[in-house]
């Protein structure tokens, strides 16, 4: 495909012209709505030019009109043929939808059998939006703190955001939000996504809604769901979030699309060229479901590659967005031999003049074979780290000869991001796909009866565990334990090395009551609930992302050596028994090591201090012992539940249960001024 095609629905002096890809229809019909999208007032046949596109001009029509495609063809399903001219198709470069989409069985039905389906399909909106061409250099860095925003649950039930804002990308940009935000140190906000979707065939019976997203149908049309005002509304949202020094990433789910599996709806790519847009295998082809989710976008063609270049390109040129999170990334690398990391696509979104600046970040998996490919990805993707997450909850639940793969993971996960100067790892404890922090510790087996799949959909094993009592409970021991171990967790990740995420709302402790799989949920179970929020928790969380922006080297990306450098004597990294011993070989591999401190350097020369972060993961209090040195002492700095600063500490730092906290190097000559 040529870069130079413009497809769509191009705005221009004295009309609007249309462009779509099908490589194999033999008509393709423009039509045309009124201004309500229920009635059809015109139909103009389309072209066919080079490369299968399909194009007309319309003059005199302005921005606003409403309009869809009818294909027509082949019709055989069982080679991959799905043409029927009684499906109105949606614009696949569609910048705007007038409503939401609805599942209807209909939509899946087979030629001559449904119906027009005119009726129950969104129209797609000609726009006149304008981008900026040269977009700002993103805010966002690798190493600090992403917050991941589910966007409807996220305000739902927030008491100081008014109806109909709430639950909106517009509800993003209110004072209150900025403020619990800015307060919590987030570098950018992760959206999960907020492209145009439709329910699961399955969730209608069943009562339910995707809650999530990720079943896109049109990826440049924002769902009118979340952001009624489109591209607009999320560029206001971008430019207020700026304001405040805070980034958006948006979550994009560029591996497939709502049409699911062979019986599946025919929406948009289905209906235009079924062959050319997704993956296929065998003869006849069979479509290659490597996501799960019944197809998988062929992004080995050139066609899909455009789509996707154009999708990204459109966000970051109409809203300056500063990054994307991509959704089961692995199939943007693969090939007819499987996954490339020199992939086409993937080197594509490198070198592109718009993209190629942006933050990338990989889920570097999917469920085909050589899905995983964690650490594989090219620089400078940042990868979801599933390794950190699972090392880190093994630890704190107590499994044996963890304290070393934590450490490891610490320090920046170089043993996974081997060969790079700095490490791509996203470290998080949890994520929206799983259970909550807050639940984390509180179930130790999956509880998702709501999602009506009988407990069978979602993982099993989550390293996750209860503290004495299974779900919801009114014993003060075990709660005030949950919470500690809550602390802890979020101490953990706070301390450690590279990009960090935190899921909206683990900061105060929130729950989806042991559900690991709550995207049908739409409701309660997924709405953040802030006036039940646990204060003293979101404070810590607050004065760990404090310490975080104070000593640069928590957030630092590259690789420690354990050896002093330049002028500093000290190293930068020293790991120590509570007795304030180095570490040995044989101490790491302790089958009971529950442990340990991190002592790490802050800055060059004379000026350098030390930061100690003291590790207890054992059911009763350790004393650490720290190095003295002449001129300094150790204070507090963060500990749950404890005041953040105080009391001068000696040489010797008593640590309760579970806990983890952090001390710092003090001049005694500044201690009065403080």
């Amino acid at each position: 495909m040529k870069r130079a095609v413009q497809l769509g629905a191009v705005a221009k002096e004295g009309g609007v012209e249309f462009s779509v890809v099908s490589k194999t229809a033999e008509k393709l019909t423009l039509c045309l709505f009124d201004d309500k999208g229920t009635a059809e007032i015109a139909r103009r046949d389309m072209e066919r030019g080079e490369d299968g596109v399909w194009s007309c001009l319309i003059e005199g029509l302005e921005a606003g009109a409403r309009y869809g495609y009818r294909a027509d063809g082949r019709y055989d399903p069982q080679n991959g043929y799905f043409f029927d001219p009684a499906k109105l198709l949606v614009d696949p470069y569609a910048l705007a939808i007038d409503r939401p989409y609805a599942y209807r069985e209909r939509l899946a039905a087979a030629r001559g059998e449904g119906g027009d389906t005119a009726g129950l399909v969104p129209k797609a909106v000609v726009t006149a939006a304008r981008g900026r061409l040269f977009p700002r250099p993103p805010l966002f860095k690798p190493g600090g703190l992403i917050y991941e925003v589910p966007v409807r649950a996220f305000t739902r039930r927030h008491p100081a955001i008014h109806a109909p804002v709430r639950g909106t990308v517009a509800a993003l940009k209110q004072p209150e939000i900025i403020e619990h935000l800015v307060k919590l140190g987030v570098g950018a906000v992760e959206l999960m996504p907020i492209a145009a979707w439709i329910d699961e065939r399955h969730l209608p019976p069943l009562s339910l809604r995707n809650a999530w997203g990720y079943n896109p149908v049109t990826f440049m049309a924002p769902d009118p769901r979340l952001a009624p005002g489109g591209i607009t509304e999320l560029r206001e949202t971008v430019e207020a979030l700026h304001d405040a020094g805070i980034g958006i990433i948006l979550d994009v789910v560029l591996n497939h699309t709502g049409e699911a599996d062979a019986i599946g709806p025919v929406l948009s790519l289905r209906g235009l060229d079924n062959l050319a847009y997704y993956r296929h295998f065998g003869s006849p082809p069979r479509p290659d479901n490597v996501t799960g989710c019944g197809n998988t976008l062929d992004c080995d063609s050139p066609v899909v590659q455009k789509l996707v270049i154009d999708t990204l390109r459109h966000f970051v040129t109409h809203a300056e967005v500063d990054g994307f999170r991509f959704d089961l990334a692995t199939v943007l690398g693969r090939t007819a031999e499987g996954f490339d990391k020199d992939a086409p696509l993937l080197g594509m979104l490198r070198e592109d003049s718009v993209i190629g600046d942006r933050i990338l970040i990989a889920e570097p998996w999917d469920i085909g074979e050589g899905g995983y490919q964690l650490g594989n990805f090219p620089s400078p993707f940042l990868e979801w780290n599933d390794r950190y997450r699972d090392d880190l909850r093994r630890f704190w639940r107590g499994d044996g000869g963890m304290a070393g793969p934590l450490a490891t993971r610490l320090s920046g996960s170089f043993d996974i991001f081997d060969g790079t100067p700095k490490t791509r790892t996203v470290n998080f404890a949890a994520a929206h796909d799983g259970m909550t922090l807050a639940d984390l510790v509180s179930y130790e087996r999956k509880h998702n009866s709501a999602n009506g799949e009988d407990n069978r959909d979602g993982h099993n094993e989550n390293f996750s565990w209860n503290n004495g009592v299974e779900g919801k409970t009114t014993k003060g021991a075990i709660v005030e334990r949950r919470r500690r171990d809550c602390a802890a967790i979020l101490a953990t990740l706070f301390a450690s090395r590279g990009t960090i995420m935190l899921t909206a709302g683990d900061e105060f402790g929130r729950s989806q009551h042991g559900n690991n799989n709550a995207y049908a949920q739409d409701n309660d179970i997924t709405w953040l609930d802030w006036e039940e929020a646990d204060g003293k928790l979101l404070e810590f969380a607050r004065a760990l992302a404090a310490l975080r922006r104070e000593f640069g080297v928590l957030g630092g990306t590259a690789m420690l050596s354990g050896e002093a450098g330049g002028a500093s004597e000290f190293p930068d990294v020293a790991w120590l028994t509570e007795e304030g011993d180095p570490l040995s070989p044989e101490n790491w591999q302790e089958d009971g090591r529950r442990a340990f401190t991190m002592l790490l350097r802050e800055g060059e020369g004379a000026t350098a201090r030390r930061l100690a972060i003291f590790i207890n993961a054992n059911d009763h209090p350790r004393a650490f012992a720290l190095p003295e040195r002449a001129g300094y002492e150790w204070r507090r700095r963060a500990a749950f539940d404890v005041p953040a600063s105080g009391a001068v500490a000696a040489g010797i730092i008593p640590a309760p249960a579970r806990s983890v906290l952090f001390y710092a190097e003090t001049p005694i000559e500044r201690q009065a001024d403080e």
